[in-house]
């Protein structure tokens, strides 16, 4: 019984137990249950942050100019933060790693193909999203793609990039064409994007007589492509070309140009000395080219002085070969890689007050300072022992033909001094480094320091309207040769000009030997008048290689060609 009356008392109490819950008691109840889920915008427990190797600290970040394509995928079950923990279910970056402009959220993945960088290491003018990975190899790109310093916004250039002439057209007429008409034209289509001019460039092989024609007609280009600075300076003279520092900073030019470029610039107007143009891309031609690995294997080495190069085409000589590879055979133009070898020569043997009297005329070529270079020119030319075929072969050999020797197993010549556009004529399958290098051309004498020759392309405005003037100031950076320089086949005037813009490493190379020239001048014969350097100097120096008249009288002949 007593149990009957225990167990009844114990089910009465449950009861009652269980009525006093359902009944709505207001005291807390002894069970604690879960925490919830902290909101997303709040930080969980710092217990709950990932390890440091699964998310890099904000003092991590790779800069701007790397790409970020993390080892790891950070999904959904990774967080990176500076100092906070994350969620299983959040992957998002503190305020200080996004850049202002960009509003990183809670619901924002940080995946292996991108990632953010802070402000103080993302170029100021890019934009690197949390979803973008930076792949910018340069931090000087601007927001409009164009890879500027700042530019005063009250120049012409300042203004386009301001969008003050958008919806304007500039017309540029040049020798460009085919392959290279479209290397040009690609390399203005960021400037064009970023201004809204339209560049509209017309190339033709008849360039030097189109222009006279058209200036003559009244119907000058905007701005014209000058590669021989000789007709341009005629048009100078005339008063049809605009003086460009009447716009441009005397102060960013001079940094910006090596002062030879800007020698090169002056041509005489109707008033006096004017600044015809500003030079954009060039080639180099003070080059000597060589069989790399044949001769390193015969134990050569390159010389840094005119006379180690006389013994080297010697040593060659005593080995039992010949040194140098020569060949000036161009039909109607045959002759003109005997006049590169002279002005190169002139520059290192006297000086360039000299040099440019001789491009004017002032300077006869009967002259001892010319004379002497074309003897140092003979002195190697003339002797058998020296060149491939003999002297005889020189005048008819083809000029692209003249390297080939040099690809011989073994050699048959070792030597080829020419312009760095030369490899389009070396062998299929050669290499840089390995089937051949080049190195600089000596100098001669120490007194005239490291020169260079050149040629290239000065660009003159013949219509002053503020978006041609625009278009000038565009050409003073290396920015407006950059897409050439990436696909090959021009070389930067311009000292912003980077070394890693260079597509290829051949002509990283020469540009860097000519940043490393102490003066440089642009091809003489190129400046002359036509009817002596695409003339006379042409025929008078192929009758003196061929033998069919003396020094002293082909220099004669040359003289008398000059416009009296």
């Amino acid at each position: 019984m007593s149990r009957k009356l225990s167990w009844v008392f114990s089910l009465l109490v449950v009861v009652m137990l269980l009525l006093a819950a359902c009944g709505g008691n207001n005291e807390t109840p002894t069970a604690v249950p879960p925490t919830p889920a902290p909101a997303a915008t709040e930080a969980p427990a710092p217990t709950e942050a990932p390890a440091p190797t699964e998310a890099p600290a904000a003092t991590e970040a790779p800069a701007a100019s790397e790409a970020v394509t993390s080892t790891e995928a950070m999904t959904s079950t990774e967080g990176m933060t500076s100092t906070e923990g994350m969620t299983s279910t959040e992957a998002t970056t503190s305020t200080e790693e996004a850049a202002p402009s960009e509003e990183v959220t809670s619901t924002e993945e940080v995946t292996s193909t991108g990632a953010t960088t802070s402000t103080e290491e993302a170029a100021p003018s890019e934009e690197v999203t949390s979803t973008e990975a930076s792949t910018s190899t340069e931090a000087a790109a601007g927001s409009n793609g164009l890879f500027l310093p700042e530019i005063d916004p009250a120049t012409p250039l300042g203004k386009a990039l301001a969008g003050e002439f958008k919806g304007t057209k500039v017309s540029i007429f040049g020798p460009f064409t085919e392959e290279d008409a479209v290397k040009f034209n690609n390399s203005m289509t960021r400037f064009e994007d970023a201004t809204g001019i339209d560049i509209q460039y017309e190339g033709s092989k008849e360039f030097e007589t189109t222009i006279s024609v058209r200036v003559d007609a009244g119907d000058p280009p905007d701005i014209a492509d000058f590669p021989q600075p000789g007709l341009l300076a005629n048009f100078a003279k005339a008063g049809k070309v605009i003086d460009v520092s009447t716009f441009l900073d005397a102060d960013h030019l001079k940094a910006n140009y090596n002062q030879s470029w800007l020698d090169m610039a002056m041509k005489e107007g109707p008033d006096g000395p004017m600044m015809a143009g500003v030079w954009q891309r060039f080639n180099g031609k003070s080059l000597v080219w060589y069989p790399k690995k044949a001769f390193d294997d015969a134990g050569y080495t390159v010389p840094t002085t005119w006379d180690e190069l006389l013994d080297l085409t010697q040593t060659i000589a005593d080995d039992g070969d010949t040194a140098w590879c020569i060949g000036i055979e161009s039909g109607a133009a045959t002759g003109w890689p005997a006049t590169d070898w002279i002005e190169d020569i002139m520059l290192r043997t006297t000086s360039l007050d000299n040099y440019d009297a001789w491009v004017a005329g002032t300077l006869p070529f009967s002259s001892p300072e010319v004379q002497a270079a074309v003897t140092k020119l003979s002195d190697i030319w003339f002797n058998d022992e020296y060149v491939y075929g003999g002297r005889s072969a020189i005048v008819s050999t083809f000029f692209g033909d003249a390297v080939t020797p040099m690809f011989s197993d073994p050699p048959k010549c070792w030597l080829h001094r020419q312009a760095n556009f030369i490899t389009s004529f070396f062998p299929t399958g050669t290499s840089f480094g390995t089937d051949y290098g080049f190195f600089y051309l000596p100098p001669i004498d120490p007194q005239y320091g490291k020169p260079f020759l050149i040629a290239g392309d000065i660009f003159s405005m013949f219509n002053d309207r503020p978006e041609v003037e625009a278009v000038i100031e565009y050409f003073t950076y290396g920015d407006s040769v950059k897409g050439w320089m990436e696909a090959g086949g021009a070389l930067a005037a311009q000292n912003d000009a980077q070394l890693d813009w260079y597509g290829n490493e051949v002509e990283r190379g020469v540009a860097q030997l000519v940043k490393d020239s102490t003066a440089f001048r642009f091809d003489g014969s190129d400046q002359m008048p036509g009817a002596v350097g695409a003339g006379s100097f042409w025929k008078g120096i192929t009758d003196y290689v061929a033998g069919t008249v003396d020094l002293p009288t082909a220099m004669d002949e040359i003289d008398a060609a000059w416009p009296k």
